[in-house]
């Protein structure tokens, strides 16, 4: 079965990806990887020149119709959830787990980070919080449609074995 994590920008779903995929023995995919390699492009660089919509349908495409193996651990982008029928399908095809870290660790994990992300681009970190605040309003009735939910502090593989396990899931 298919593992989807799901959760907003910097709630750490890459990094828990990598580490759960290594305690399983599982293969791992980072959903926004996989675009790059399939449009031989950026994420950044798909916004700037096709636009957000453009990049809505390229990345439900790919989340719905690539062949990602039976047994993945798939990490998704921020807004996968979110658009088209992506969370249905999702919760339809494997097991989703929403990391929910609160916002000011969100906030603080972007600024920190080096990776341009184009929704955030040049925003101070005062901007970048009431930014969180607001997307995460718009997107946390689609992150709790999740079938497990996780705080994302501290999160280690083994918590979230556990919360399969406690769930009949592994």
């Amino acid at each position: 079965m298919k593992i989807f994590l799901v959760g907003y920008m910097g709630c750490g779903k890459t990094r828990m990806g990598k580490k759960l995929s290594a305690k399983l023995n599982r293969p791992f995919i980072d959903l926004d990887v996989l675009i790059e390699t399939t449009q031989q492009a950026s994420i950044p660089d798909i916004f700037v020149q096709k636009g957000e919509n453009h990049f809505r349908e390229i990345e439900r495409d790919t989340l719905q119709q690539s062949a990602i193996a039976e047994d993945a651990i798939v990490s998704t982008g921020g807004g996968a959830p979110c658009f088209f029928d992506n969370m249905e399908w999702m919760n339809n095809n494997g097991i989703t787990i929403f990391i929910d870290p609160p916002e000011k660790v969100l906030a603080d994990r972007l600024i920190a980070a080096k990776t341009e992300r184009p929704l955030i681009k040049g925003k101070s970190k005062e901007e970048l919080l009431e930014f969180i605040k607001e997307k995460l309003k718009e997107r946390r009735p689609f992150y709790e449609q999740a079938r497990i939910k996780l705080d994302g502090v501290d999160l280690t593989p083994d918590d979230v074995i556990a919360a399969l396990e406690k769930e009949n899931l592994m």
